[in-house]
């Protein structure tokens, strides 16, 4: 009779980015805080904004709202770069295929928000929380377009099978962002322009408005930057955890094999 040493699981040497406390390295750590203090500093400056004759109190969302609009912009076209990276045999890396599918996720997010505040935005301004208007329709459709590309990457596949064409999508997804940004200008629409393209302070806006925007600007893409750093993280981690229990799995079938 043969007997076979009790199974114990192979363990690979720990990753050096995601084998850190739950709060991650001292740098994404100093990120987190940055983007909080932004954060404050946006809600503080959009506070103290004063009334507009046309708008009322809810001017004050354009400390967060043009913000909102930049960072899910951001986050798709990181997206495309990282896909194209992937794609191309001599930057080819599954690292790029995660940053491609984090980046995606966290400009999801950041879309759903810039359509929930530019609707509570536009009910006072224009009458209703939603038109079917150029701006607002093509950020709806930019929203279904990577939820589709997230829907995609959750097909099961072989990892570059998979990451292969999730690439080719998101690359192509990537188009509606100019489209999307200058529709203001294609298109005759109720969406105002673009506020950064006509600083004209003593005509457009005033400095306190354009301090808050800005400041919200930065505050966005750091927030982006933490969220997108993290969650590739938990891809990592994912991807680690996969390998293992197919590694469990294959040295279980051949114990019993052997039995």
């Amino acid at each position: 009779m043969t007997t076979t040493a009790p199974f114990e699981a192979p363990t690979d040497p720990p990753d050096p980015v995601v084998a850190q406390g739950p709060l991650g390295s001292a740098l994404t750590l100093a990120l987190g805080i940055a983007a909080l203090v932004a954060l404050t500093a946006t809600y503080a400056l959009g506070l103290a904004l004063p009334d507009t004759v046309e708008q009322g109190g809810y001017a004050r969302l354009i400390a967060i709202h043009p913000g909102l609009a930049w960072a899910s912009y951001v986050a798709f076209g990181v997206t495309a770069f990282a896909s194209a990276a992937w794609l191309l045999p001599r930057t080819r890396r599954i690292s790029w295929d995660h940053l491609a599918g984090a980046s995606a996720e966290v400009g999801v997010v950041f879309t759903a928000l810039t359509l929930l505040t530019g609707s509570i935005w536009g009910r006072p301004t224009w009458g209703v929380w939603w038109v079917w208007d150029a701006r607002l329709t093509l950020s709806a459709l930019m929203l279904a377009i990577y939820l589709g590309y997230l829907a995609l990457r959750r097909v099961p596949a072989d990892p570059e099978v998979r990451a292969g064409r999730a690439a080719v999508v998101a690359l192509g997804a990537v188009l509606i962002i100019p489209i999307n940004h200058f529709a203001v200008q294609w298109w005759r629409t109720l969406h105002q322009g673009r506020s950064l393209a006509q600083l004209t302070p003593e005509n457009d806006l005033d400095a306190s408005f354009i301090g808050a925007m800005a400041v919200g600007f930065l505050a966005m893409t750091l927030v982006y930057a933490w969220l997108t750093i993290h969650r590739v993280r938990v891809a990592r981690l994912e991807d680690a955890d996969a390998e293992a229990s197919l590694r469990v799995a294959i040295v279980e079938r051949r114990a019993e094999a052997a039995r």
